[in-house]
């Protein structure tokens, strides 16, 4: 039988040219406990991620440029190695359904699906591959738990992150979505500013912790319906510095960026912010993108002290705030990307 450890580290493949279609999936697979991620949104250079990292299942879109869903099947199919295919697409007549079928797809599930569904037939196929792959190729098994043993200590670390920040947000929001909503916004956002991918990641993976120093802000304070008194309001505004504090020398890149996150996420182009008053270019792009993100989830969304806003209002006050609040290049970003924000919003409501 395969271990449901084992099952959690199996390599999974994800083929979309739609980037929040990715992040939802893999935000999805990350929450369900998978570990070994991998995605691709130019179907050209499938072929040869698939041979390096030899998945043990390829969730594949049928709808893309270059090479469709169909064309991708047809290229794996020459490969000495084998992995399930579950065809994810917004076609669903029997035509289609039966074609991709014959062309080599294990399963097939119509979009917008089900998110137990989802995640129960990748499971099963997985379960299936690997079952194959354990009586057929026992040695290449054990030789890849080697990899698999990096891949675990990067996840622990990464996993450490995100419930250290998660720790910090049921303080004042008792669902813990704000974290995973904002990161996937930030990230949204630092690819539009044409940041380099890894540091794209590194944002996601970091932003998270932006708020973690509301641990130290009594309950009074942090949970209080109505407006801070005076002093309150200089005890709320310390959480960046205590979160800086927090996170600071750590040796990791991720730990540095959650640091310098921590710190100037509610610095202030106009040089209004905290804790230092940094003006523009003097706050970090991470503390620039991370506020945008931030203050989109927090007026989208209930808080003690609030009600949700409409996504107009928000957007109205976010273009309004241009220049004082937000960098401005970022706000241009901010209304090119607000399509997937706003898939991001309601795929992570609850």
């Amino acid at each position: 039988m395969i271990g449901e450890e084992e099952l959690k580290k199996a390599k999974i493949l994800i083929v979309d040219d739609e980037h929040v279609n990715v992040l939802l999936l893999d935000k999805m697979l990350q929450q369900d406990g998978y570990s070994a991620i991998f995605t691709q949104e130019d179907s050209r250079k499938v072929e040869s991620l698939y041979n390096e990292i030899k998945p043990d299942i390829v969730l594949l879109d049928l709808n893309m440029p270059h090479l469709n869903g169909f064309q991708v099947m047809e290229k794996l199919k020459g490969n000495s190695y084998f992995a399930p295919i579950l065809v994810l697409t917004a076609q669903s007549d029997d035509e289609i359904r039966m074609r991709a079928l014959k062309s080599g797809a294990m399963d097939f599930l119509s979009k917008p699906f089900s998110y137990v569904e989802v995640l129960t037939r990748i499971k099963n196929l997985l379960t299936v591959h690997l079952l194959h792959q354990e009586a057929l190729q026992q040695n290449e098994i054990l030789e890849e738990k080697v990899n698999d043993r990096t891949l675990e200590l990067e996840l622990s670390h990464r996993e450490t992150i995100q419930r250290l920040g998660k720790a910090a947000e049921y303080r004042d929001n008792d669902t813990g979505m704000h974290v995973l909503r904002m990161s996937l916004y930030s990230e949204v956002l630092a690819k539009g500013a044409g940041l380099p991918e890894k540091t794209c990641k590194l944002i996601e993976s970091a932003s998270p912790m932006h708020d973690v120093g509301k641990i130290g802000i009594p309950d009074h304070i942090l949970l209080k319906p109505g407006k801070l008194t005076e002093d309150e309001w200089k005890i709320m505004k310390t959480h960046a510095e205590l979160g800086g504090k927090i996170l600071s020398a750590g040796s990791s890149e991720i730990m540095k960026m959650a640091e310098i996150i921590a710190m100037t996420h509610h610095e202030q182009w106009s040089g209004g912010g905290y804790p230092n008053g940094l003006k523009g270019e003097e706050i970090p792009i991470e503390g620039r993108i991370v506020i945008l993100a931030d203050v989109f989830d927090a007026l989208c969304n209930k808080r003690p002290y609030k009600e949700a806003w409409t996504v107009d209002s928000t957007v109205e006050e976010i273009n309004n705030n241009s220049g004082r609040l937000f960098d401005p290049e970022l706000v241009k970003v901010f209304m090119q990307k607000l399509p997937e924000f706003l898939k991001i919003r309601d795929g992570f409501s609850k």
